[in-house]
């Protein structure tokens, strides 16, 4: 039977045999409808529910072992002290209340002299709303701590897309599967977005032509009908030139320019300055790529775009999703329920973020930001006028800074600091929590109530405890409902269960009742949003030209803006090289359950044929890739995914977990992106050669 347990936090009663609703918190634009079966208290498997139309009873690989995941033998299970240096992982138990009374006093110590002192670093290990930042968002609001700017994976992307259709908006995705040209732009939508391509391969079934943009040949590049293998961060260069033939050709949808966007005449006059061949040249494409594409994409109805924000990790990446967003206005595709684009739905969503983070506990006061990706930096900073003061506490929860952040060697040398008081909430002994002075054990998914939203579809998701937590986890929000009792907060707000915090994050906006009996709800939005206009914009029209973006400084037009690190810019490391996630890992989770492990191996570099050749590499060789931040080894492998000038590191490993102790973001770099302040992993040069002592 489908359980339906009593409203409360402490769990279901878990009779003999139940199967509990609840959803995949993993950062996938999919936000699965998960149904957990349950015996005498444990939980045998999870499965996708077939009656949530998007998740149509199937999990990803990763997901559907996530039983593997939560009864791990090396999982976190009682409170840790360090008891060794920081970074050697030596911990002892302790008890819930001397952890908590320890970390509080010491907090507040800090928090007597410049809450600022004390950072929060979270981003996505949850999606849900309430076990990410429900609680957790009231504590620092109260403590005043900093702020942290969390850009980590997307924001340049959304960004860019907010300057252009109003917000994170896009078409409904189940009607890709009704599109005749579909563009698959920086995605590996069979690794990352398994549902999605459900749909393009039906509609590929109905004759739909598949084309994907990518500088890897992925393993959605090798099932579409052609590839595109531009060079990284040169998309935008490839957006202008598509507009260019639009013009040109006039494959326009003249009454749909006129009446529902904005700056069309400065966009023209800037997209015709790039014409197929300069395209070509600064994307080392043949230009009948180009030309082929234009002329598909403006003479093909309907046409729906899929982008995805691996190719927004470069310097002008809010100016390459700028620049793509414009494209369905000019050719009128909005007008189809199945033609469009959709980078992310997270902005149809009606979160009452103010209701369930508070700020009003912020009391007036206005504490400093600090940006995620240069957290490496800033942990080495002293106090000082512009910075502010010295880091002295930092409290890490959904997050493995130390194996995602960028410049990595940068982020350890933070981290090692013996003076930074470090508090970790995690299932598991990551890198990040090696260098932790107290680790505290955080439920899985199938231990505590959440509610989730989605980037990938319009459905809110209800997560319902399917066993009681194991051993002495807690969740992250009855962490910091502990710790704001021990530092006196004794607003009504920190009392809230969790339920409440689920029945807070949509107020009156979606009717919690529905969750509870189905465990899912679905947005109430037309089938085609913006077929008449009405973007979330000032004007209430897609916006070519930004004109707040223009009063900036910045350019109100998109453009391409060519990497930091440019190949051909240095003799040194002539490399570019990306970082695109492997296949069974998402970001840094899951890269400890031994059987996905065992089916990516080792660490990976991809290098094409003729790169390999000039190096002396054969695959199967340790390699030796650096720059001037580091050096990681790994293994060659010599692949046709991997485009000549182009070399694809495969992430994310855990650190300890690599060859030699490091992993892939030793190379990257702390840069920002033009828009959204976020990270630019792929933008990113270096060299190869034979590591000197092999390893095995």
């Amino acid at each position: 039977m489908i359980d339906n347990p009593p409203h409360r936090v402490g769990g279901p009663t878990n009779p003999v045999d139940t199967v509990v609703r609840g959803a995949c918190p993993h950062d996938c634009p999919d936000t699965c409808a998960l149904l957990t079966t349950v015996e005498n208290g444990v939980a045998l498997r999870v499965q996708g529910n077939p009656d949530h139309r998007h998740t149509d009873g199937a999990l990803c690989t990763k997901v559907s072992r996530y039983t593997e995941r939560s009864y791990h033998p090396e999982r976190i299970l009682q409170p840790l002290r360090r008891t060794g240096p920081k970074g050697s992982g030596q911990f002892a138990p302790v008890g819930w209340d001397e952890a908590l009374d320890q970390i509080a006093a010491r907090l507040k110590a800090i928090a007597a002299r410049d809450p600022q002192a004390i950072l929060p670093y979270s981003y996505a290990g949850t999606m849900g709303l309430v076990q990410s930042e429900g609680m957790a968002a009231r504590f620092f609001h109260r403590l005043g701590a900093s702020h942290l700017e969390r850009t980590i994976c997307a924001a340049a992307g959304a960004e860019g897309l907010i300057t252009t259709l109003g917000a994170k908006v896009g078409m409904k995705v189940e009607f890709f599967a009704e599109a005749k040209l579909i563009v698959i732009w920086g995605s590996n939508s069979i690794a990352s977005n398994l549902h999605f391509w459900r749909l393009a391969q039906q509609a590929k079934r109905d004759g739909a032509r598949l084309v994907c943009i990518d500088p890897r040949r992925s393993e959605t590049a090798d099932k579409c009908h052609e590839h595109i293998a531009l060079r990284p961060g040169t998309d935008a260069a490839l957006a202008l030139a598509l507009m260019h033939d639009l013009i040109t050709h006039d494959w326009l949808d003249h009454d749909y320019i006129a009446q529902h966007t904005l700056g069309w005449d400065a966009l023209r006059e800037r997209a015709l300055q790039w014409p197929p061949e300069r395209a070509a040249e600064v994307c080392g494409i043949p230009v009948q790529q180009i030309t082929d594409l234009a002329r598909a994409y403006g003479t093909t109805r309907p046409a729906a775009i899929r982008l995805n924000y691996g190719m927004q990790r470069v310097r002008g990446g809010g100016n390459a999703v700028r620049a793509i967003a414009c494209l369905p206005a000019l050719v009128g595709a909005w007008r189809h329920r199945a033609g469009g684009l959709l980078l992310s739905a997270s902005g149809h969503f009606p979160i009452q973020r103010a209701t369930l983070h508070r700020p009003d506990l912020l009391a007036g006061r206005q504490p400093r930001t600090i940006n995620m990706i240069t957290i490496g930096d800033d942990l080495l900073r002293d106090s000082s006028p512009a910075f502010g003061p010295k880091i002295e506490a930092l409290i890490v929860y959904n997050s493995n800074p130390v194996a995602v952040a960028p410049e990595s060697g940068q982020v350890v040398k933070g981290f090692e600091r013996e003076d930074l008081f470090t508090v970790v909430l995690e299932h598991f002994q990551t890198d990040t929590a090696d260098h932790a002075d107290y680790i505290l054990p955080a439920t899985t998914q199938l231990e505590h109530w959440d509610v989730h939203a989605s980037y990938g579809h319009t459905d809110v998701l209800l997560n319902r405890p399917a066993i009681e937590p194991l051993g002495q986890a807690r969740s992250n929000t009855d962490i910091f409902r502990a710790l704001a009792a021990r530092l006196g907060f004794d607003d009504p707000c920190f009392s809230d269960s969790d339920e409440t915090l689920c029945r807070t994050a949509f107020g009156d906006e979606v009717d919690f009742q529905t969750l509870l009996d189905q465990g899912f709800a679905t947005l109430p939005l037309p089938d085609a949003p913006f077929a008449q206009g009405g973007f979330p914009t000032p004007s209430g029209r897609c916006t070519f030209f930004n004109a707040g973006l223009a009063a900036m400084g910045l350019d109100g037009l998109p453009d391409h803006l060519p990497n930091f690190e440019t190949p051909g810019s240095s003799e040194l490391y002539p490399l570019a090289m990306i970082s695109p996630p492997a296949r069974n890992f998402l970001n840094s989770s899951f890269v400890n359950v031994k059987s996905l492990r065992d089916i990516e191996g080792e660490p990976v570099l991809e290098l094409h044929a003729d790169d390999a050749s000039a190096r002396g590499i054969q695959s199967g060789q340790v390699v030796r890739v650096f720059n001037d931040r580091g050096e990681y080894l790994c293994k060659a492998e010599v692949s046709k995914r991997a485009r000549p000038g182009v070399v694809n590191g495969l992430g994310i490993w855990w650190r300890k977990l690599g060859l030699a102790g490091t992993n892939v973001n030793q190379l990257t770099s702390q840069h920002l992106t033009d828009l959204g302040r976020g990270p630019v992993f792929y933008d990113c040069l270096v060299e190869v050669e034979p590591a000197a002592s092999p390893t095995t």
